[in-house]
């Protein structure tokens, strides 16, 4: 416990501040390709059909993957209801359903950058609009649109706390105020772009090069899909 009490100096620190510190798109290799993702862009929808002819065509294209060719579609930090990529020809039930703007739907990999960004909005996507539910308390009644069919309820939890007696604490208040709050989305503001860089190290092991939070996590996942 050499380090209690004593200001140690952090390890990242010289890199950050002098610059030399890459962020995850900053990084190079000189035989990589690029990739860039189709994201669904629809709150909730169905995937009926993925064309991707024209952008398999592309010239500098050297692939083009969907739902059909991940081998385990599906992640998920509580559970794994999340798909890799949405679309059909998955074994993940509902995994041809987006619901959110967010979902992956196409994965397009290219000798360039602007190959693949060029690529990607060559896909053609056939979809069903379905319902959409903007307020969480609608959300959660059993009325409501069902995100995932295999489940009854939007609800993934419900943890009920009593503790104290709170009308005590009441009446010993000077003033009670009651009221109806909401806040706006809020977004931690990083200042990279989301990025990262794969590759088969020298012992032939998938290595992930990226930011994050949750190493241990974030490659139990991606060992999982794989």
């Amino acid at each position: 416990m050499s380090v209690v009490g004593r200001t140690v100096p952090r390890v990242d620190a010289i890199g950050k501040i002098t610059g030399k510190t890459l962020y995850p798109g900053d990084l190079f290799r000189s035989d990589m390709l690029h990739m860039k993702i189709l994201f669904a862009g629809r709150p909730h929808a169905r995937v009926l059909d993925i064309d991707t002819r024209k952008a398999k065509e592309y010239p500098g294209v050297v692939a083009v993957f969907t739902a059909k060719d991940v081998p385990v579609n599906e992640y998920g930090l509580d559970i794994p209801d999340q798909p890799v990529l949405i679309g059909p020809g998955s074994d993940k039930p509902g995994a041809d359903v987006a619901r959110f703007v967010g979902d992956q739907v196409a994965v397009i990999v290219a000798e360039t950058e602007q190959a693949a960004a060029t690529a990607r909005d060559l896909i053609e996507i056939e979809w069903e609009e379905l319902p959409v539910v903007t307020d969480p308390r609608y959300g959660m009644k059993l009325d409501a649109p069902q995100l995932f069919a295999d489940t009854n309820s939007n609800v993934l939890a419900h943890y009920r706390i009593r503790r104290g007696d709170v009308e005590a604490a009441w009446d010993q208040c000077a003033a009670v105020v009651e009221a109806d709050y909401q806040t706006p989305f809020q977004e931690h503001a990083y200042l990279e772009p989301e990025a990262g860089l794969g590759y088969f190290d020298e012992e032939g092991r998938v290595t992930v090069e990226v930011a994050g939070q949750n190493a241990h996590e974030d490659r139990a996942e991606i060992a999982h899909a794989l």
